[in-house]
């Protein structure tokens, strides 16, 4: 959405007075395909890439602002956060050697962001999700300093009508609440868009909703979330979640969230797909207007503006796209569900798959609405975030295949006719679909190779859970430089480390979630139980809202054995009898070296992490006393505290 002059619609005044624009803009576009007004001699191709900044520890870095502030291209801009941009490219025509002039263009693009970067001690990378975002950095504070983003947020979060609620399972489970839609800035995407005619519209765009399955399942690269092991695009199951301002209480109600996939086949006209979501989604937001008419009447071409402005609040994964291209107008589908990275080839690779796919599928088929029903479609797509190649599958002939099998076995020779047909050089194909096939063939999509990462540290020895995901991140960086397709990385080794980079970590980065916790009147012989089985010395005692009311130690657990053994205590005593009381605690967004010298200066083995009121993890010393202990043993140096020490 990239209009700026936005506002919050609360008056009912208003609402009308903009629908009503809205209601005259799609009359003049119903008048313009009437009347053939529409750009059809030229096909184009184009792409936006949006990237994740980090610091030195492989943390968002939230200096958007000031790399723009040195970039003197207008096509890097903002995104959502301060610690995403966004990168423009310019419009090619899709025929000859368009891919590699992308792919080039990009590049060239990407290394000056990068220089940019390195000169405010930042560093670029191209992922679905960072895997070392924090809930912490999800904070109104981080928004990008753009009028309608706080706009959004007011709007979307006064629909919600309270938190929003996110919960996405895969191999882990990550159920939280949020205050606001910065969780939408998890997500980077490189967003492909292809111009097609009017009158072939419709039949591209339901192809291009058939082929999203297994182009996502080839492209996966957004597994992990706050540490959890979720989907393998865990992107469209987070955004959706960000901005669903539907009631949870109307079960019975079939309602569409605002980002969607799409609830039927198209039939005739792109028409159709702006009169659904207008018809869906309420107004949000409003803005300047002017007449299309009046444009029209002096031989312009109308802007569209309200229209325009309203389909920006809609987040079809395939969203249709009006635009103006010169003295015509357009109509474009922008492919808005490939994730950032791995690498620059990657990207590129993916958009040449997908825009090959729709052109050969589109030739080959008359109608698929014949071939497939919506809903199968549909659940390919949910199948495809979930599993990556590992899905499977229903398919036009009426099989049902695995992606892996379908890409290579039928898809692959599709989208090379279908870019043969645009007249896309031969090397381009070789180069692209080569990499398409290679991936899926190996199953090493950038979504795999994040997991076998992660498990293979994991298997090293010991090292924190804060110090896999930040070797990750590095490791990501690191290769992207160096150009390679995902495919061809070697899993990332573990680095342990170094000292001088804990300064500016918080505890949230190195603080243990899975507890296991007792209530205040369990038995106190119970928590000695816990402690053997699970080899922990510290057991918390939390209230049914998940609360902090208490903390046992071993040395309390031996103490009451003791006592125990020589008679002189009650065998079916409470916890409440011998836990330490609202015991030191920290949140989050404390600093590490800040949670270090809290826990020297108290003499104390273990620190609660509390967020708002409720319990969320725990530090002790098997996480980083002796972190500390060299801290201090080489001379700590002055540190500020709080946010003056956050990155």
């Amino acid at each position: 959405m990239g209009i700026q002059d936005v506002s919050r619609t609360e008056n009912a005044a208003q609402i009308r007075r903009f629908t009503r624009h809205i209601m005259q803009d799609m009359r003049a576009l119903e008048y313009m395909l009437e009347n053939d007004m529409f750009e059809t001699d030229i096909q184009r191709i184009g792409a936006e890439q949006e990237l994740f900044l980090v610091d030195r520890n492989a943390q968002p870095a939230p200096l958007a602002e000031e790399v723009l502030a040195l970039a003197e291209d207008p096509r890097v801009v903002n995104e959502l956060t301060r610690f995403n941009l966004e990168i423009n490219l310019d419009p090619l025509h899709f025929t000859g050697t368009c891919f590699s002039a992308m792919e080039a263009e990009l590049n060239r693009l990407i290394e000056e962001v990068r220089v940019l970067c390195g000169k405010v001690d930042t560093e670029l990378v191209l992922t679905g999700i960072l895997p070392t975002i924090h809930a912490w950095d999800l904070r109104l504070d981080n928004m990008a300093p753009k009028q309608r983003y706080f706009t959004l947020n007011d709007t979307i979060m006064s629909l919600k009508g309270g938190l929003a609620q996110y919960h996405i399972r895969g191999v882990d489970e990550l159920f939280f609440q949020h205050d606001n839609i910065m969780v939408e800035g998890c997500n980077t995407s490189f967003q492909v868009h292809l111009q097609v005619t009017p009158d072939r519209f419709a039949h591209f765009y339901n192809v291009a909703q058939l082929v999203s399955a297994p182009v996502l399942a080839a492209a996966a690269n957004s597994p992990i979330l706050f540490g959890k092991r979720l989907w393998r695009e865990t992107r469209i199951a987070l955004f959706q979640q960000a901005v669903d301002t539907r009631a949870s209480n109307l079960y019975l109600r079939d309602m569409s969230p605002r980002v969607h996939f799409g609830t039927e086949w198209v039939n005739d006209s792109v028409l159709e797909i702006f009169q659904e979501d207008i018809a869906r989604f309420r107004v949000i937001m409003t803005s300047e207007y002017a007449d299309p008419f009046e444009a029209l009447r002096k031989g312009d071409v109308p802007k569209l503006k309200a229209l325009q402005l309203h389909n920006g609040t809609v987040y079809r994964w395939n969203r249709a796209c009006y635009g103006i291209s010169g003295d015509k107008p357009h109509l474009r589908i922008e492919n808005r569900l490939l994730p950032s990275g791995p690498t620059v080839i990657d990207e590129v690779a993916n958009a040449a798959f997908w825009t090959g796919l729709v052109y050969g599928l589109a030739d080959e088929l008359d109608d698929v609405r014949d071939r497939l029903t919506f809903d199968d479609a549909k659940s390919n797509f949910i199948g495809a975030a979930r599993r990556g190649l590992a899905s499977e599958v229903d398919w036009i002939d009426d099989r049902r295949y695995s992606a892996a099998e379908l890409i290579r076995g039928q898809l692959l020779d599709t989208a090379r006719k279908g870019l043969q047909m645009r007249g896309v050089s031969d090397p381009d194909i070789q180069r692209y679909l080569s990499v398409i096939d290679d991936r899926v063939a190996s199953k090493r999509t950038g979504a795999q190779w994040q997991l076998h990462s992660l498990a293979s540290m994991k298997k090293e020895g010991s090292s924190t859970r804060a110090e896999r995901l930040d070797t990750l991140v590095t490791g990501m960086i690191r290769r992207q430089k160096e150009g390679q397709p995902g495919h061809t990385w070697e899993p990332a080794a573990l680095e342990k480390r170094a000292l001088n980079t804990i300064h500016g970590t918080r505890v949230e980065h190195f603080m243990t979630t899975d507890l296991f916790t007792v209530r205040e009147d369990e038995l106190v012989e119970f928590v000695a139980v816990l402690m053997g089985w699970r080899h922990i010395r510290h057991v918390l005692v939390e209230d049914e809202d998940h609360r902090l009311v208490g903390l046992v130690t071993h040395r309390s657990i031996l103490r009451f054995l003791t006592d125990q053994q020589d008679g002189e205590k009650n065998k079916d005593q409470p916890v409440s009898a011998i836990m330490v009381r609202n015991p030191v605690s920290v949140s989050p967004e404390t600093a590490t070296v800040d949670a270090v010298r809290v826990m020297r200066e108290k003499n104390i083995g273990a620190l609660p992490v509390v967020l708002g009121r409720q319990l969320v993890g725990i530090v002790t010393e098997t996480d980083f006393n002796l972190l500390a202990a060299r801290l201090f043993e080489e001379g700590t140096p002055d540190t500020p505290s709080d946010s003056d020490s956050r990155p």
